[in-house]
């Protein structure tokens, strides 16, 4: 009895188990479609996610999205300041100094200049005895400082023309034609001269309003670090450091400059200005053609709200306008009187004259004493002490007033006569 009821439970649990089995597949069946509705669904909004954030990148590309705070602003920089014409990176272990070359015409030299190029160029490379960097760099050319300097030009020919106009009034006062002559002549070339400035300024500004001109420029990274000068920099206080470094790095690009002098190419130590300036264009390519360096520089912050001149700037170009009319006339009264003073000298001097030739003729015979008769170097003496070298001045006489006869002495010549 016991034997034949434990095959019958044995039965009853596989059945048991079988049905369970059965209920799970039947749930996993019921619950596959909602699963794969959710996947897909997820799989829907990944791809719209996805959608925006690469729509978002296109608008925003290039651009810096977050908060940006002074510490990382600095560290995308990579430097910490800019100071006596160098640039100060790591902490003040890194010194970096930049030369700005002039390239030459390869193409328009002759054979030999062109070996002479190639030949300075080897040697400068050979007497190198420390890492460089060249680096180049396109940047729109600024015209605003030329059409500056042409417009400086031009006022400094106007100057010299008002000189002109002074110095031809007062030839006209004394007579002096050649002169006069000479100086009109001068005149003119300037006003052509003034005439050419003044197209090339108005070409020069027009030429910057309709387009940009590109220049590449070449310059030369020369690097230093306060490690080279060797152990024991504790014992150097930071300036000492910085003095070794300036002195080095300045010392290097000395050697480079004259080096590539042999190749014909001039270069030149960027300034700090012109250093701030270099870094501008290189981290702000797109602003840089809109926002120049140098025009922030001169505007300052009034240049974002000020249309028109300051009320003080006006005042002065008013003095200094009184100022050079007021020197101008000045200098013509001063030259006026200088050639009344020169005149009256030299009036003088031919007064003085005779006595001059009779003092330089008793010297002339004082010399000879010793040579002459005494009785004949006293006549002579005295011949000079009585001579008179003055030229007698010719005497203008007074015009004859014309005989006039009038009508009575007339009738009574003819009645004397019958």
């Amino acid at each position: 009895m016991g034997s034949s009821i434990i095959p019958l439970l044995q039965f009853g649990i596989y059945i048991i188990i079988g049905i369970m089995v059965m209920l799970v597949l039947f749930y996993i069946y019921l619950m596959k479609p909602k699963a794969e509705k959710v996947e897909r669904r997820e799989n829907d909004e990944t791809i719209e996610d996805s959608k925006v954030k690469e729509k978002r990148i296109d608008q925003n590309y290039g651009r810096f999205v977050g908060n940006l705070t002074r510490e990382s602003i600095f560290e995308f920089m990579e430097f910490e300041e800019i100071v006596d014409n160098m640039i100060v990176r790591k902490n003040g272990s890194q010194y970096i100094m930049i030369l700005q070359c002039n390239g030459v015409n390869y193409d328009l030299m002759s054979e030999q200049e062109k070996i002479s190029v190639e030949e300075g160029f080897v040697q400068f490379l050979n007497t190198l005895r420390f890492p460089i960097q060249l680096y180049i760099q396109s940047r729109t050319l600024n015209l605003r400082e030329i059409i500056e300097e042409y417009k400086a030009r031009i006022d400094n020919l106007t100057i010299e023309i008002d000189k002109i106009d002074a110095k031809i009034v007062q030839a006209k006062t004394m007579g002096n034609k050649a002169l006069r002559e000479k100086l009109e002549f001068e005149k003119r070339r300037k006003i052509n001269i003034l005439e050419y400035g003044v197209s090339i300024t108005d070409y020069v500004a027009k030429l910057s309003t309709h387009k940009n001109e590109i220049q590449e420029r070449t310059y030369v990274v020369v690097s230093y670090y306060s490690a080279e000068i060797g152990g024991g920099l504790e014992k150097y206080s930071k300036e000492e450091i910085y003095n070794m470094c300036f002195a080095e790095l300045y010392t290097r690009c000395q050697n480079i400059a004259s080096a590539l002098g042999n190749s014909q190419i001039a270069c030149s130590i960027l300034d700090s200005e012109e250093l701030a300036e270099l870094l501008y264009i290189a981290y702000n390519r797109d602003e840089a053609e809109l926002l120049q360096l140098s025009k922030s520089l001169d505007a300052q912050y009034d240049s974002l709200y000020s249309t028109g001149k300051d009320v003080i700037q006006k005042k002065q170009e008013k003095l200094d306008q009184e100022i050079n009319i007021a020197a101008i006339d000045m200098a013509t009264n001063s030259i006026l009187k200088a050639d009344r003073k020169k005149q009256i000298e030299e009036l003088e001097f031919a007064i003085n004259k005779e006595e001059k030739i009779k003092q330089k003729a008793s010297e002339i015979l004082d010399t000879y004493e010793n040579q002459l008769d005494p009785r004949v170097f006293k006549l002579a003496k005295e011949e000079i002490k009585s001579s008179d070298n003055k030229k007698e001045t010719p005497k203008i006489e007074a015009p004859k007033k014309p005989v006039t006869t009038t009508r009575k002495k007339v009738v009574k010549r003819r009645r004397a006569e019958d």
